[in-house]
């Protein structure tokens, strides 16, 4: 039986790597070794900043309403607490975009979460 190297398909496929790593310095765009070890690690950082993403906006949305709600007279624990008594529907994304863009909707709802206390 003859020998079956798959010259044309590993070919194809280092391709695919090298080209999944245009633009990185030096050998990591060249080179398919140094070019696969990228190209893996940059995936795995891509998967997991997805969700480190997902944190870190909750953390900033977190602050902004704390700050605008100190500012209202209330912590920003308080303030949760007072709205799921008030029953007030609102998620933290909503919440820290009115305290930026809209801070008199915003201080109603403090009002409103404050007379629910």
């Amino acid at each position: 039986m003859t020998r079956v190297k798959g010259g044309p398909q590993s070919h194809l496929r280092h391709k695919k790597i090298i080209k999944m790593n245009r633009g990185n310095f030096g050998t990591r765009s060249r080179l398919f070794r140094r070019a696969n070890e990228t190209m893996l690690k940059s995936l795995w950082y891509a998967y997991r900043d997805r969700r480190v993403r997902k944190r870190d906006l909750r953390k900033l949305w977190i602050t902004r309403i704390n700050a605008a709600a100190r500012a209202n007279g209330i912590t920003y624990s308080r303030l949760i607490h007072a709205m799921k008594k008030a029953k007030i529907g609102l998620n933290r994304k909503v919440l820290a975009d009115m305290a930026v863009r809209d801070s008199k909707s915003f201080t109603t709802v403090v009002e409103k979460a404050k007379a629910a206390l």
